[in-house]
């Protein structure tokens, strides 16, 4: 194209405002607000300038194309940010991904909560004001052996609250191997020091005996702290002293004591064929001060921060002024207590109703049936330009829970000779709902442990897409 055709066919672009006036975009006006009607009107009409200096136009669009290009651009613009994803990496509770599914009951509870009024802070029997915890505190004194507990918005900032309220400007007694890292890069002696406690560690990475915390333990010690490991495992010659004896000694000197569970269980998970996890109960019963642990990951419910122990503490930390900046609202408060409540009601049901624990269980059977099935669809899709192959795997739990153990899996290894194994991978994520996968040895991964009907029929949709573009 020369250049006098470019300089005639920018001339002739037509102005904003009278694009503004044309039938086509008053119709849009009627449903979006003009502000963002002529903000997209002014990026389609940037387009067509940039198509022309590139030589991509040869003339103008015509009226109603500035219409439908403007009406994309509003769509694009509005679409929910927040999208759902098929899960096809591996890892189950995957925290960039959302980390949790909540049951049918939770998200009912949830809906209930978000669409009415509730009483929150409202004692319907006194008609006067109530404190939120009475809502989820009996199904944790019932469920853990409690005598009180409070919830804020995640592990840490239960491990923050409780550090603040129970050892600032003192002393915390700490083994060395304990110091833990959790995801991004947030660690417990930073959280230590926001806290404005003061870190004293014991022992070595791989063995601290009990007789460290004794002989550490002095004017200045506000608290003998216990992080069970649930990101990591030091494995070989390791020791480290039992919860009990730890609330022994700090009875005996009239130090408090707190054990940082991570993830935290109510039921034992070997019945389910996982490995064992420290039972949220077993450590109120060691007689241990402050027991915190995470609301989703082992116990399936949403993400928050629970607190359980003793009331002397409990009630502290609700005084505390942090409280109010780490407090849960309604949503959480409803999705946790119906979580709770399906413990209490048929724990032999939770495989079934919690659906974190029942992909972490699923078959290797199931699996393989799935597999086949979607190779199946795939291949009638992909024809001979994606070669597919069936192959078993290990996953993971993920999240920080269970670090070292694995999940027997099943895979379909995807291997394109028409695009590179990134170039799937990039297609497969750039669909209507994103498939997210991983590449490993130069092939295009899809872990289907946590791949269902309706993930099956997404990926199938993906597919066909991306089928009429090889």
């Amino acid at each position: 194209m020369t250049s006098n055709t470019h300089k005639t066919l920018l001339r002739q672009l037509p102005a904003i405002e009278k694009l503004l006036n044309t039938q086509e975009i008053l119709d849009l006006q009627t449903t979006y607000a003009r502000s963002l009607v002529t903000e997209a009107l002014r990026a389609v009409v940037a387009d067509i300038r940039n198509e022309i200096l590139d030589g991509d136009l040869t003339h103008l669009p015509e009226q109603t194309e500035y219409a439908e290009r403007t009406h994309q651009k509003i769509a694009a613009k509005t679409a929910p940010r927040m999208r759902p994803v098929v899960n096809a990496t591996g890892t189950v509770t995957h925290t960039n991904l959302g980390r949790s599914l909540l049951s049918n009951d939770a998200c009912e509870a949830i809906q209930q909560a978000a669409q009415n009024y509730v009483n929150l802070e409202y004692d319907i029997e006194t008609g006067r004001r109530g404190h939120r915890d009475r809502i989820t505190e009996p199904l944790l004194q019932q469920l853990t052996g409690c005598e009180a507990s409070t919830l804020v918005n995640n592990n840490a900032a239960a491990v923050l609250l409780a550090l603040q309220t129970m050892a600032r400007g003192k002393e915390v007694i700490v083994s060395r191997g304990e110091l833990i890292e959790i995801g991004g890069a947030f660690r417990v002696p930073d959280v230590m020091a926001a806290s404005g406690a003061i870190l004293r560690e014991v022992g070595t990475t791989n063995r601290t005996h009990l007789r460290d915390y004794a002989e550490a333990i002095n004017e200045h010690t506000g608290l003998l702290l216990k992080v069970h490991p649930s990101n990591y495992k030091i494995l070989g010659f390791t020791s480290t002293p039992a919860m009990e004896e730890l609330t022994a000694l700090g009875a005996a000197r009239g130090i408090p004591t707190m054990e940082d569970l991570g993830s935290g269980a109510l039921l034992d998970m070997t019945q389910y064929g996982l490995p064992h996890e420290p039972l949220v109960g077993e450590r109120i019963a060691s007689g241990v001060d402050i027991v915190t642990f995470s609301g989703d990951k082992l116990l399936g419910g949403p993400q928050a921060g629970l607190i359980v122990g003793k009331s002397e503490w409990i009630e502290k930390m609700r005084k505390n002024p942090m409280m109010r900046a780490l407090r849960v609202d309604k949503l959480i408060i409803a999705g946790l207590s119906a979580t709770l409540q399906r413990y209490l009601i048929d724990s032999t049901t939770v495989p079934e109703q919690f659906p974190m624990l029942n992909r972490y269980t699923r078959s290797i059977e199931t699996l393989h049936a799935v597999a086949e099935k979607l190779k199946e669809q795939l291949q009638d899709l992909f024809a001979e330009k994606i070669n597919i192959q069936v192959s078993e795997t290990y996953g993971q739990i993920g999240s920080g829970a269970l670090p070292v153990e694995t999940l027997p899996s099943v895979t379909l290894l995807l291997e394109s000779t028409e695009i590179s194994a990134e170039r799937l991978a990039a297609a497969f994520r750039n669909t209507t709902i994103p498939i997210i996968g991983r590449i490993k040895d130069g092939l295009f991964w899809l872990d289907l442990r946590t791949v269902y009907e309706r993930e099956q029929a997404w990926i199938v949709a993906a597919a066909t897409q991306i089928a009429k573009t090889l």
